[in-house]
């Protein structure tokens, strides 16, 4: 049975800087091929920008759908679906699914959706990201521009146009597996450490918080893709160090390697485990222990030919069987990510116990 497509749900409101962020995961997405499904309004859309910053290798054009007719989680079967089973129908499947939503609608009906008969064995819920405006929810804000985000709101006769915007902000932080902090370059080192303790405090146990400028993350921070493969982050920075992008000026490099000195990442290894859900659940606990940001790696369950393919980001954890071990060697292998100076002696005890 092939791995399930994991999908990773960005939201944020307009302006938060939701398209820069993936616009600088396509840029660097290290060949991995990724779709993507896009909700906004009129020209809102698609723009060139996300379109420039992607080669063909890693998504072309019908590799970006646009839904065009209203909010996401009230056209779920009429549009999302027939969008997925699209997307999943294609001979040349991708390895990720990003989708972009405006920040006006709540992400749990769209999470819902991946439940659906003829979705749910194929796809699995990565994570919903969450993008916030740094300099503008510090100046109690929530958007750079409220005007622009209201008109977004009435353009889509579905949305609840009561609420207020510090409510729908509530409920992105509430839903969030991890929120970004987007702008971090506009604040100050004590204004960007006191807004990150805020959020944290706001949102579920085990949420972390972020800090980026110009929305320059390392992929494997975003997305959990490339399971178990990949060593140590650090031992790849250097490859990105000296690609200059064509039209983007040297700030966004220095940006990009000032972001990736930031995460560290490391393996932890343990024979066969007993029970698969409750070590599902260990992890969740060491998780919200610890500053870990992502979780990903196979698990080795006895008595069970196949290996369990578990991914957290955030407290949301997510196994599922994928393939027999076959010749590999029945071993559980985590990787580790987190922000630089995780307690890794301390995590590796807790995942081994």
């Amino acid at each position: 049975m092939p791995a399930k497509i994991p999908a990773t749900v960005v939201t944020g409101f307009l302006g938060a800087g939701k398209t820069t962020l993936i616009r600088h995961m396509l840029q660097n997405a290290n060949g991995k091929k990724i779709a993507l499904i896009i909700n906004e309004f009129g020209d809102l859309g698609v723009d060139g920008d996300i379109l420039k910053g992607c080669g063909d290798e890693v998504c072309s054009e019908d590799d970006i759908v646009e839904l065009s007719n209203g909010c996401i989680c009230c056209t779920v079967a009429d549009d999302f679906i027939p969008t997925m089973e699209a997307l999943l129908a294609r001979e040349n499947k991708p390895d990720h699914i990003v989708i972009e939503t405006s920040g006006l609608a709540l992400p749990q009906p769209l999470v819902r959706a991946f439940n659906w008969p003829g979705i749910s064995t194929k796809v699995t819920v990565d994570g919903v990201v969450t993008v916030v405006d740094g300099r503008a929810v510090h100046d109690g804000q929530f958007a750079h521009n409220v005007a622009a985000v209201d008109a977004q709101r009435a353009q889509d006769e579905n949305l609840d146009h009561e609420t207020p915007l510090s409510e729908l902000f509530e409920d992105q932080v509430a839903c969030a597996d991890m929120i970004v902090v987007n702008k971090t370059d506009l604040l100050n080192a004590s204004e960007a450490e006191h807004l990150v303790s805020k959020l944290k405090s706001e949102a579920r146990s085990g949420v972390q918080v972020v800090k980026a400028s110009m929305g320059a993350l390392p992929i494997d921070v975003l997305l959990g893709q490339g399971i178990g493969a990949e060593g140590d982050l650090a031992a790849r920075n250097e490859i990105h160090h000296h690609h200059h992008h064509d039209d983007e000026d040297d700030h966004h490099d220095h940006a990009h390697e000032h972001g990736h000195d930031e995460f560290e990442s490391f393996i932890v290894t343990r024979g066969e485990i007993a029970d698969a859900d409750s070590f599902a659940a260990q992890v969740a606990d060491v998780i919200r222990a610890n500053n870990i940001l992502r979780l990903k790696g196979f698990v080795a369950i006895a008595g069970k030919p196949m290996r369990l393919t578990l991914q957290a980001v955030g407290p949301r954890v997510d196994t599922y069987f994928d393939q027999p071990f076959g010749d590999a060697p029945r071993e559980t292998r985590l990787v580790v990510i987190g922000e630089a100076g995780l307690d890794r002696a301390a995590i590796t005890a807790a995942l081994q116990a």
